[in-house]
């Protein structure tokens, strides 16, 4: 870049720009201009503040806890149990619920186990074997369920066997059933209690709603009818996942429901309350996946008569509820109401450059209207000075003519051929002074002429 180049780009830095407006007698123009304000206008009051609320100061810092309450009852007769009835205490996992709880709906039951050897169970492959150097003593078993002893146990004449193990014996060996066991948990219900708090506008609030009827939670339950109620009944919860409750009931799932709270502040306290969704959180797009389903193990231990412990395996399968609470608050502050309004205005501006570029590039006579738009003056005091020295310019020449003397003799013009020569009265321009008076030096040539 040469010298004038960086002389240019210095200077260019110490432009100004100022607006200039015109007028552009342009109908399309004006219209679209238009049609650009109310657009961006209607964004501003419906989108803006009405939808979104950008009045308003929001708190989504939620202080949240839950409390569940299972309550059903059902009955079961299996060859291993008996006779059993199944209440609270019994099918569902941990007894007092928080925001996850388990409701068992089918179950693989080993009695009476022991801790002694066995045989471990032919569906684990670690536990193959062909003979007693296959099975180091002392060694666990990968995914099995106890330590081998050193023994290889074969069946008959069999080649292969498994390796015995000291573990609670017997180990499990049945598969799931195909009929779910709890298959009446269905009409269970579920009473889910939410308290929420939001720290910043220091408002608190429950899912109950406020009624003086004590009978409201003994008879309500939660649906489109009754959507306040925050009583809950497993089939339908299930149901509005999409799912249907006897085929979750065989290998168990796991259930969300989200509780949302959305506060308007503005209003009164009454009208804030929340909306409930359900969705289903493991792969039930899979049935033949091993990710699917759901299912854990535990036991009930006993002593006999002699004080030896034995146990009962249980073999869960269910369906887990994840209560999630999320949520925000808002109320009306001066702070957020002037910065979305002054956005507001800034961006009715883009009306405008929209035009312009309309203007300047796509209409016929674009050219003269960028001629007119954009006007450059290079320096204000070199055409203030301009302007100075033409209006000086011209009030000599009218002064000269105003002062012009007349050449009288005894009382009259003198004349040449019957005419004064004017041309000789009017000196020239050089020949005159700063003040605008005629030069004595040219009156005498002037005299001596006409003598």
């Amino acid at each position: 870049m040469g010298q004038a180049g960086c002389k240019g780009l210095y200077q260019s830095l110490l432009d100004y720009k100022t607006e200039k407006y015109v007028i552009a007698k342009n109908k399309k123009v004006g219209l679209l201009y238009r049609l650009l304000q109310v657009s961006i206008l209607t964004y501003l009051v419906v989108w803006v503040f009405l939808v979104k609320k950008c009045y308003q100061d929001t708190d989504s810092s939620l202080q949240s806890s839950i409390v569940t309450k299972v309550k059903g009852v059902t009955f079961t007769n299996t060859s291993e149990l008996g006779e059993r009835l199944w209440d609270v205490a019994d099918y569902v996992i941990p007894p007092q619920g928080e925001n996850v709880f388990f409701v068992i709906t089918n179950l693989v039951v080993t009695p009476n186990q022991r801790q002694e050897t066995c045989a471990e169970s032919e569906s684990i492959p670690d536990a193959l074997c062909c003979e007693d150097s296959d099975c180091p003593p002392g060694e666990p078993v990968v995914a099995g369920n106890g330590v081998r002893t050193g023994r290889c146990l074969r069946a008959g004449s069999e080649q292969k066997g498994t390796c015995e193990i000291f573990a609670w014996c017997p180990v499990e060996t049945k598969s799931r059933p195909a009929k779910p066991l709890l298959g009446e948990a269905e009409d269970f219900t579920v009473y889910i209690k939410n308290f929420i708090r939001f720290p910043k506008f220091n408002f608190s609030k429950t899912n109950v709603l406020d009624t003086t009827d004590r009978a409201f939670l003994k008879s309500c339950k939660y649906g489109p009818k009754d959507p306040y109620c925050p009583i809950f009944r497993l089939g339908s919860v299930v149901s509005w996942t999409g799912s249907n409750f006897q085929e979750i009931a065989v290998q168990g799932g796991v259930i969300g429901i989200q509780i949302e709270w959305d506060c308007d502040l503005d209003r009164a306290p009454s009208e804030c309350y929340p909306r409930y969704y359900f969705n289903r959180l493991d792969n039930r797009f899979s049935e033949n996946s091993l990710s699917s389903g759901y299912n854990f193990r535990f036991a009930k231990y006993y002593r006999d008569a002699a004080g030896v412990e034995f146990r009962t395996l249980f073999k869960a399968y269910g369906i887990r509820f994840d209560v999630m609470v999320n949520g925000k608050a808002g109320k009306f502050n001066i702070i957020p109401t002037i910065i979305n309004v002054g956005s507001g205005v800034a961006l009715m501006g883009v009306g405008s450059f929209f035009c312009d570029l309309v203007l300047i590039y796509f209409i016929k006579k674009s050219h003269f209207y960028r001629d007119k738009k954009y006007e450059e003056v290079r320096d204000l005091e070199v055409l203030a000075q301009m302007a100075e020295s033409s209006q000086q310019s011209v009030a000599p020449d009218a002064a000269g003519l105003a002062e012009q003397p007349e050449v009288q003799d005894g009382g009259g013009a003198q004349k040449e051929n019957g005419c004064v020569c004017r041309q000789l009265l009017q000196p020239a321009r050089p020949g005159r002074q700063g003040n605008g008076k005629v030069n004595v030096e040219q009156l005498q040539n002037l005299q001596t002429v006409e003598a």
